[in-house]
């Protein structure tokens, strides 16, 4: 899934939306049995096919900040280059501002991708680590 990186606030609700699977792991991991019912659900199967999803996810959302990093750092050298050839324009110089705090936040979503990717694996692991093993 693209996301344009020009509509800032929009960038940040397709985020939002791509966390989505990330944000409900805990319930998608309850519906693994308990040993009492172990034979009414493929464990494996549902464990694979989460794991594929988290990566899935995961790669896609680390693309897509990626991506608007190397967006706005471009627009930011354009606008730096404007500044200095005209240091007295404040409509060039309120849009350099604007866009540096813009790449700081994103820069900033690639260490909270960190913490998602991670809290989501710790989660996945500590329940599936008996039905599948990534990797394998």
């Amino acid at each position: 899934m693209a996301v344009s990186c020009f509509d800032f606030l929009g960038f940040q609700e397709a985020l939002k939306k791509m966390r989505d699977v990330d944000d409900k792991i805990i319930y998608a991991l309850n519906a693994l049995p308990t040993e009492s019912f172990k034979g009414q659900v493929n464990s494996e199967s549902t464990c694979r096919d989460l794991y594929t999803k988290l990566q899935q996810s995961h790669l896609a959302r680390q693309s897509n900040i990626r991506n608007c990093i190397t967006l706005s750092a471009a627009t930011l050298k354009k606008l730096r280059e404007q500044r200095e050839a005209q240091p007295d324009d404040m409509d060039t110089d309120s849009k350099f501002k604007a866009e540096q705090r813009k790449l700081r936040v994103l820069q900033a979503e690639l260490n909270v991708e960190d913490i998602i990717k991670e809290r989501s694996y710790k989660a996945f692991n500590e329940r599936c680590r008996n039905y599948f093993h990534a990797g394998e």
